[in-house]
This record gives C-alpha cells, structure tokens and sequence, in this order.
C-alpha cells in the first residue's frame, strides 16, 4: 500500500537525524567518517529502502505479478554496499587495527536508515540509543585500553 509524502519526508529526515547524531560522536572523536558520512548512510539507507518497498507497487499486481517482486532485496544490497564503505575505513598499522568501530557504526547507521524507511520508529529508536551507548564505552575509563 502507498504511503503519503508527509510520511515518507518524516522517514527520510528522521534517517538523516539519527545518522547525524552518530556521526557527531564520531566527529568528536576525530574518526575517519564523521556527522555527513554518516547522515548521508542514513539517509540512503532510508530513501533506498522507500524505493524498494513502494517504488514498485504498480508492478506488484497483473500482468507483472510473476516477476518475483522482493522488496527484501534493497535491504540486502544496502547490507553490502555499505559493507564496502567500512571495509575502506578499517586499516592495520603494525600489531594494531584502527576505523573497525567507526565501519560498525557506518553499517549500524544504514541498519537504522532502513529501518527508519521501513516506519520501524521505536525499534530504530531503541538500536540508535543502544548503539550510542555502544559507541561511548570507553575500556580505558575501565582500566583497559581505548577503542576506536
């Protein structure tokens, strides 16, 4: 079924909000991707998720209904393309790997982007807050060493 404009711009904005923010913590830890990086995966993620699911709703029913329509499968190449940004920011220098929590919070920001898209608003909400929190442990304000 079709949704309205006021609700699919409610679904982009919120995508781009919610990645912004993450960005932000990562900017103020000066991490390779930062507030646009992020935004913009979350916006993405939403705006091709909306396409998938009511972009091709024309073609859902006859003469087109046998051709194997999946929206499922936007989300799935959001998972991969997406993996491709963050495997370009995880590196190795000597014994050490660095940009491995900011490639996980480049995927968790597409994750939540689809989600957003899909008008999942309080799961989106309850894996952005969790994963915020993720992001502000800190091993070294527990004796450890710093993540990154």
């Amino acid at each position: 079924m079709p949704i309205d404009e006021k609700q699919i711009a409610l679904r982009l904005v919120l995508a781009f909000l919610v990645g912004a923010v993450i960005g932000a913590e990562r900017k103020i830890r000066h991490k390779p991707a930062g507030l646009r990086t992020h935004a913009l995966v979350g916006l993405g993620a939403a705006l091709f998720t909306i396409i998938g699911v009511y972009g091709f709703f024309e073609f859902s029913g006859a003469p087109y209904y046998r051709t194997n329509m999946d929206p499922a499968r936007i989300a799935a190449q959001i998972v991969v393309g997406v993996g491709f940004i963050g495997g370009g920011l995880i590196f190795k220098e000597e014994n050490k790997v660095q940009g491995l929590t900011t490639a996980a919070s480049v995927w968790l920001t597409a994750g939540l982007g689809t989600a957003l898209g899909m008008g999942m608003f309080v799961t989106a909400l309850v894996a952005a807050v969790l994963g915020f929190i993720g992001l502000r442990l800190n091993l070294k304000s527990l004796g450890g060493e710093e993540s990154n």
